[in-house]
């Protein structure tokens, strides 16, 4: 099966069901499908080819599912880059992946960046641009066509099928917090199989009706659509969740059974009155992204008693790798999880040893949703992605570190590298972090280790209150009732905010 065909076959079996609602629009199967097949024909006409890379610099939108579709259908692999990104960082991507076509909307695609693109990505043959103002934006510029312009002048054939199943799908470049992003190769059978995995879990249904706020240039905002369009639901997609009170609104309006997010998004709802709004269709949550603390899953518990709750892990190079059953909540509060379908885990020390309940170690993955590697970076695939028992088979290093249970549930520990070393002994900053988030008018925590002439790596907590009296005495006073001595923050800051990615996560590398 290919990722296009998520699309083709909702289409076929419910043409006029709605499968995207964004903004005022409300576009059905059969119309998403016809304005990807005349982009396709577009992209084909313009010169992308089986295999070629076609960056999507749009934000959440129409146009943007419908691009990501075309570039498939085209026989192309599409590479959704963060609109918030800036034009040096975005050209880097475009020539690390040799695009042969961009697609940006009409506040971007200025003459100045259009003509900075022309000329820094060499491969480039086709800029595509959206938008009313395309056409006013693309005067005089050559190799430029409206995104309005195609969905006029072509036809809804679809084009004839030129990919397999091992063909790449996408492209995903991570955050690059320590260096230049790398792109994340998926082929159509990894992001079939992922998709399949996590709704088989997830029991979706046609019925389901999910409300996405993360980019898609986020592989979790980016599954919403796909496994959305795999399963034929229906799709509400929002820009962010800088207005926690519309959305909500929308959520209400839309009766949306699912919601997918992200730590910072539910530490926002857990200080809000949900009293005013009627969201008892909700059927199921997810996080991911980074592990919920305990304190929250029991709050967030409270405020939606009608839906399942779902804790889980994942990282780009796997897509979905752990989840925690809504029944395992409350006897195994803290934990990510167990294998998704269809996957295996286990945890390794540093000599390769596998490791047993409560031993912490690496966490490595086996399975079909272990990506390719990452695309033009042969020394950094060597390191993540290593042979399996099987010849030609790819395990996935995840770089995180995790414990067991007796009953093979998984629990975050934190990544290798920031583990802090103080006195001699491994400081788990996601441990202090949980006791941190336990502590009455903490909205948001982040552990780190600085430099100290006596212990190696002190401990330092920095702390976003919601504005009630909060001194660091007392948090540290918490600290002392439930943790060891050497986890005991030796440092607190308060700050108004704290760094984050466009995903959500906290950038702990801007806090030291």
């Amino acid at each position: 099966m290919l990722v296009q065909e998520f699309l083709q076959l909702s289409a076929a079996r419910l043409p006029n069901k709605a499968a995207l609602i964004c903004k005022e629009q409300r576009l059905t199967y059969a119309q998403i499908e016809g304005m990807a097949n005349r982009l396709a024909q577009a992209l084909q006409l313009h010169g992308v080819q089986r295999g070629d890379r076609v960056g999507i610099y749009l934000e959440n939108s129409a146009e943007a599912v419908v691009s990501i579709f075309g570039v498939l259908k085209a026989g192309g692999v599409f590479v959704v880059i963060n609109r918030s990104m800036k034009p040096e960082k975005l050209t880097y991507i475009l020539n690390n992946c040799q695009a042969k076509a961009v697609i940006l909307d009409d506040q971007a695609a200025g003459e100045d960046l259009i003509t900075h693109l022309q000329t820094a990505i060499k491969t480039l043959c086709c800029t595509i641009i959206t938008g009313d103002k395309a056409a006013e934006v693309i005067t005089g510029q050559s190799g430029c066509i409206s995104f309005n312009a195609v969905q006029r002048e072509f036809s809804t054939k679809c084009p004839a099928q030129v990919n397999s199943e091992s063909d790449l799908a996408c492209l995903i470049y991570t955050s690059g917090s320590t260096g230049e992003p790398k792109g994340v190769m998926s082929d159509h059978s990894n992001v079939v199989f992922a998709a399949g995995s996590i709704t088989q879990y997830l029991e979706n249904r046609e019925d389901d009706i999910v409300i996405n706020v993360l980019p898609l240039s986020f592989d979790y905002g980016l599954y919403q659509l796909l496994m959305v369009f795999k399963f034929g639901g229906t799709l509400v997609l929002e820009n962010s969740f800088a207005y926690p009170a519309l959305i909500l609104k929308r959520m209400e309006e839309e009766k949306a059974t699912g919601l997918p997010g992200v730590p910072t998004i539910f530490s926002l709802l857990l200080q809000m009155d949900l009293s005013r709004y009627n969201l008892s269709k909700l059927r199921y949550i997810t996080n991911t992204a980074a592990a919920l603390p305990p304190s929250h899953i029991e709050q967030l518990r409270k405020k939606f008693s009608w839906a399942r709750l779902y804790s889980m892990y994942g990282l780009t190079e796997t897509k979905r790798t752990l989840y925690l059953p809504p029944e395992e909540l409350e006897k195994r509060l803290g934990s990510v999880g167990k294998a998704i379908p269809g996957t295996e885990v286990w945890l390794e020390d540093e000599a390769g040893r596998r490791l047993g309940p409560g031993q912490i170690g690496e966490l490595v993955v086996r399975g079909p949703h272990v990506m390719r590697g990452y695309w033009a970076a042969p020394e950094a695939t060597a390191k993540r992605f290593r042979p399996g028992p099987i010849p030609g088979e790819r395990l996935c290093y995840t770089g995180d570190l995790f414990r067991m249970d007796a009953g093979g549930f998984l629990y975050f520990v934190g990544r290798q590298d920031d583990i802090i070393k103080s006195r001699g002994e491994k400081v788990s900053p996601k441990e202090v972090e949980n006791v941190l988030y336990a502590l009455k008018g903490v909205v948001e925590a982040a552990v780190i280790g600085v430099p100290d002439p006596v212990y190696g790596q002190a401990v330092k907590a920095i702390i976003v209150p919601n504005g009630a009296p909060l001194t660091a005495p007392m948090v540290l006073a918490h600290c002392r009732a439930h943790l060891e001595d050497v986890m005991v923050p030796r440092y607190v800051e308060f700050r108004r905010a704290l760094p984050k990615t466009s995903s959500g996560k906290i950038k702990k590398t801007e806090l030291v």
